[in-house]
């Protein structure tokens, strides 16, 4: 081999090395942990232009309490535009325990405009364990608050709206989980379309599901990881909620497929519970 073809040899055989570098580097960059995966959906989630996505998100994040980051993502869509949203995002900080949105949550039920959302921060506030938020369910029996002062005359057309509206009364009992419902993080299209079509199968397997997330049978959490792969959203959603509400670690490995589901609200309640478990995981090994 001459000079110049050994130079070239060497040269070729660099360029090589250095482009397998870079290639092994890019996937090092972009490869994504579950973790990682699962707080881009459900940031995502909260931006996203549908407000039903947006809706969703926050019902997902009660599965992630404690957490700053969730916490953080429920309070920003206290203003959303959509009172819905700002329900849901009320509810999550109540169910999440995260007392530090209190003097928010107060403030909304002093200036919101709409009835339901007011609610929705009176019941968060007494999950809270502050009092303070009867004062909303009292109004609605009086017309005043407790301190005399009268409701904001929107909040009062739209709580007297809802007082003479029965089927507007269930929406907004579902949508905030105040009534039964086997599933409580589905939306209420969701649901009204599966009993529309008469299929109560899903519904019936989503409620046991619901029930067998506090029976500490390994059986049971064997059953409930089976449903993972049902066919119905419903039931899949009901399953990554209950595994998240065990708080087993052990079964974290079979919810990252979650994190690729065609239904947007397995994937975030998917999301939200990979999150969670792998909170516990890194604190257990501490």
């Amino acid at each position: 081999m001459t000079a110049l073809s050994n130079h070239t040899f060497r040269f070729r055989m660099l360029a090589g090395a250095l482009f397998i570098s870079a290639f092994l580097g890019a996937i090092t960059l972009t490869a994504q942990t579950p973790v990682e995966q699962a707080w881009k959906i459900l940031r995502a989630g909260a931006e996203d232009r549908s407000s039903d996505e947006r809706m969703a998100t926050m019902r997902a994040l009660q599965l992630i309490p404690g957490d700053a980051q969730a916490a953080s993502l429920a309070e920003e869509r206290l203003q959303d535009k959509d009172p819905q949203v700002r329900s849901a995002a009320a509810l999550s900080l109540g169910a999440m325990g995260n007392k530090a949105a209190i003097p928010k949550l107060n403030d909304l039920i002093e200036t919101d405009k709409d009835g339901g959302v007011a609610l929705a921060a009176g019941k968060a506030l007494l999950q809270l364990g502050d009092d303070t938020g009867y004062r909303v369910f009292y109004a609605v029996i009086t017309g005043v608050k407790k301190s005399g002062e009268g409701l904001v005359s929107d909040q009062k057309q739209e709580l007297s709206d809802l007082m003479s509206n029965p089927k507007q009364m269930e929406k907004m009992a579902f949508e905030q989980g105040i009534g039964f419902v086997p599933y409580g993080g589905i939306g209420l299209a969701t649901f009204q379309a599966i009993q529309a079509s008469k299929a109560k199968d899903p519904i019936l397997k989503a409620t046991s599901i619901k029930a067998l997330s506090k029976d500490p049978d390994p059986l049971s959490e064997k059953a409930i990881v089976a449903a993972l792969s049902d066919e119905h959203s419903l039931v899949r959603a009901a399953a990554y909620d209950a595994l998240a509400k065990r708080g087993d670690t052990a079964v974290l490995p079979n919810l990252s497929a979650g994190l690729n589901d065609k239904d947007m609200e397995v994937k975030l309640t998917a999301a939200a519970a990979v999150v969670y478990l792998s909170s516990l995981s890194n604190h257990a090994g501490e």
